[in-house]
């Protein structure tokens, strides 16, 4: 039975079937709030889905000096970690698949990985635009990493200050459960000022507009996914949809948790609701208002402002507010 269980926690609830559907929504909508914004009528809702499955149907094109085993191997590995994160998320109130006492040290690690495939990719294909735009994702990565680490600490730190136990305060169980017993973080003072340092890191790490100078295709062509094509194409696209479910979802555990009602479907309804508001705030908003900025201007944003908005949280925790 426990085994039954675990292939349903992976493969349907809260793994690769809900992951998947989730991504295909936020993604639809995104497309759909960015068109309005515009004054366009826009895709249907399930556009992304249709574009995945005509991606599938394409045939798989390999450069003639690409290192063919790394470059489909890429998006594969890229896509599995991506979904793993899920399994260390507490959902609408249930437990998380796996649960220990670094699951935002892990996520993190898993989140890098991602990049790090996408990367890979595109150094194995051999092409000029993919290596630009390789040059251009690790920019990225050095941008909006410190500032999410910096809101990860000030995360911990609450827990670590009230309970006083180090090895729980990295642990997305036990915020959960604080915030159960004492509120959710985005009520604390202290922890504005990170939750909207993560509301601004969520686009660079998803890599959607005004954020996505790794792609750029007015400019380097798709760059990173220049020479990709067919099946291998598919699962990026469906990576970036998951993506912004998953930074949607990390922030409703790290900021709205303990939010439950006891009714699961009442409480999964909920957390969906959260996902699709952080999504127009996060991805569709700036998308619609902001022009695309340089890779310089994403580095010094990211390493003054953003960095900035999560050295204030920590401060303020520290300070006991």
């Amino acid at each position: 039975m426990s085994v039954l269980m675990n292939l349903f926690h992976v493969l349907v609830f809260p793994g690769l079937l809900f992951c998947v559907v989730m991504g295909v929504l936020l993604s639809g909508l995104d497309r759909i709030w960015v068109a309005r914004m515009q004054r366009r009528v826009g895709p249907p809702l399930l556009q992304p889905l249709y574009d995945f499955l005509k991606c599938c149907g394409k045939e798989t094109i390999i450069p003639r000096h690409a290192r063919k085993a790394a470059f489909l191997a890429a998006p594969v590995v890229g896509f599995v970690a991506l979904v793993s994160i899920s399994l260390f998320l507490p959902v609408a109130g249930q437990e998380a698949v796996f649960s220990g006492s670094s699951d935002l040290v892990v996520i993190l690690y898993l989140l890098t990985l991602v990049s790090v495939c996408m990367i890979v990719g595109a150094a194995c294909s051999g092409a000029p635009f993919a290596g630009v735009g390789l040059s251009r994702e690790m920019v990225a990565m050095i941008s909006y990493e410190l500032p999410f680490v910096l809101v990860i600490l000030a995360v911990s730190s609450v827990t670590f200050t009230v309970t006083g136990n180090v090895p729980q305060s990295f642990s997305l169980q036990a915020i959960v459960d604080f915030q159960a017993a004492n509120g959710a973080l985005i009520t604390r003072l202290s922890m504005i000022p990170a939750a909207i340092a993560m509301l601004l890191v969520i686009p660079c790490e998803v890599g959607n507009h005004p954020f996505d100078v790794a792609e750029a295709e007015t400019e380097i062509c798709e760059g990173t996914l220049s020479e990709y094509s067919g099946a291998p194409l598919a699962i990026f696209r469906l990576t970036h949809m998951v993506k912004m479910y998953i930074m949607a979802a990390l922030f409703c555990v790290m900021f709205l948790g303990g939010i439950t009602t006891g009714i699961v479907l009442l409480d999964i309804a909920i957390f969906v609701l959260f996902c699709i508001v952080l999504t127009f705030i996060t991805s569709s908003l700036p998308h619609a208002v902001c022009a695309r900025f340089k890779v310089e201007q994403v580095f010094k944003f990211y390493w003054t402002v953003v960095a900035g908005l999560a050295v204030i949280s920590l401060i303020l925790v520290w300070l006991g507010l």
